[in-house]
């Protein structure tokens, strides 16, 4: 029963290592990408729930930073992908990095999860399902998370880019 414990201990400690690499990669790759813009950020990274996190912060105007969100966060989503592809150019392994910049993320989070818990109320309120605009990944997995916190379920339906939420009753 020991050799089974440090098992899989040593082998969570492989994953945090491995998932450390993909941000150290990372950081490296987006230091670059800022030095070539000529923008000035911090870089912070994490592991959250088992992926690399990274985040670029900055003390000075985050109006610079707003270049790389872009639009709805379409320069964010674009930035996450090649930065994903570099980590996975030099690990060989596919990445789940996630990417935040200027804390667009954290705040679209905070969001979505409210607009999760407005849908899964007004489904306890009426009984009826209700469907949600299309969304990203990320944001539909926000939401079925405020949803299952709700005590409801959900599921995505369509094809991307316009797949969508749908909050079932219990």
């Amino acid at each position: 029963m020991t050799e089974g414990t440090t098992s899989a201990a040593a082998e969570g400690g492989d994953t945090l290592t491995r998932l450390e690499q993909e941000g150290e990669i990372a950081a490296d790759y987006l230091e670059g990408l800022l030095d070539i813009a000529d923008l000035d950020g911090d870089i912070d990274m994490d592991v959250e729930a088992d992926r690399a996190a990274v985040s670029i912060i900055s003390d000075s105007s985050s109006r610079d930073l707003q270049k790389l969100v872009g639009r709805d966060g379409e320069v964010l989503e674009a930035l996450q992908e090649l930065t994903r592809l570099a980590v996975h150019r030099e690990t060989g392994d596919r990445s789940r990095l996630m990417l935040d910049i200027a804390g667009f993320r954290a705040k679209k989070r905070a969001e979505l999860a409210e607009l999760g818990a407005k849908a899964a109320a007004e489904v306890k309120a009426n009984g009826q399902p209700v469907k949600l605009d299309p969304m990203t990944p990320f944001e539909r997995k926000v939401v079925h998370d405020a949803i299952a916190a709700a005590g409801l379920r959900s599921e995505s339906e369509g094809e991307e880019p316009q797949r969508f939420v749908v909050v079932l009753p219990a």
